[in-house]
């Protein structure tokens, strides 16, 4: 019997390579996100893989609509194996200007949503001795500057699923922890400005970056492996290493990085 694997975030980017990755390797596929139109078309291309594929709508920042997911993918499949916390939202401004309901806004998705659908699939995973991944970023392990509210997400993320991998030390519940780096994904085009809208644009050359398709490949190989957290592209590995043993000159890296961003909030 295939194995089930639910999805956030997976009408774009890396949440949409992951429900094709995941079709391809066999498994049920529960996707979810805000965008219906785009979801259907995702699951459309899951079916042509001979998978079963439900799609739901979905904000996670909505308690409901978490419980909603994971109660919709029981219906269809009777479990869960794998739950993917993909979901996510952006933001681009520094602090002193930016509006507090953008942080507000990037917390509520990125943080909440995770423990949300994590909450309500945690039982159905413990059964089955499951995995929970949170797709996370180098922004996890070092705070960027114009991405206050980003880096705070993802810094809690981490923290609460390290905790989780504690908890479940002796359940056989794995923890993965994703840490992709620079994806090509719409993730910069939907950031938040200081306002909280959309900034509408990408200040990078999406094409240069690391595709979602290798990103989606790497998750499930790590899946597999149960590797407790994975670091893609050179530039997150670096980050890492740097941050450990020369964090005043990664210092200076980053903010030499974002200042040479394309309408960066540093002059």
């Amino acid at each position: 019997m295939p194995k089930t694997v639910v999805i956030t975030g997976a009408s774009s980017g890396i949440g949409e390579a992951l429900a094709y990755e995941a079709a391809r390797l066999g498994y049920n596929v529960c996707i979810a996100a805000r965008n219906s139109e785009k979801l259907a078309l995702v699951k459309d291309n899951c079916i042509r893989q001979n998978v079963k594929c439900i799609a739901v709508q979905a904000d996670v920042s909505i308690e409901k609509d978490c419980e909603n997911i994971i109660r919709q993918a029981l219906e269809a499949f009777g479990g869960i194996d794998i739950l993917v916390n993909n979901a996510g939202i952006g933001m681009r401004a520094v602090f002193n200007d930016c509006d507090l309901n953008v942080i507000r806004q990037v917390m509520d998705v990125n943080f909440w949503g995770m423990v949300y659908c994590t909450k309500f699939a945690l039982p159905h995973l413990l059964k089955n001795k499951g995995t929970v991944v949170g797709i996370s970023s180098i922004a996890g392990i070092k705070g960027l500057p114009g991405r206050t509210g980003y880096s705070a997400s993802k810094f809690a993320m981490h923290g609460f699923l390290e905790s989780l991998r504690l908890e479940n030390r002796k359940t056989g519940l794995h923890v993965l922890l994703a840490c992709p780096g620079y994806t090509a994904s719409n993730i910069r085009n939907a950031a938040l400005n200081k306002s909280g809208k959309s900034q509408a644009e990408s200040p990078y050359d999406e094409n240069k970056l690391m595709q979602p398709e290798e990103v989606a490949r790497a998750i499930f190989r790590a899946i597999d492996k149960k590797k407790n957290s994975i670091f893609l592209t050179f530039e997150g590995k670096a980050t890492l290493l740097l941050s450990k043993f020369f964090p005043k000159l990664l210092d200076r890296l980053v903010y030499n990085k974002v200042a040479k961003e394309k309408d960066s909030p540093f002059k």
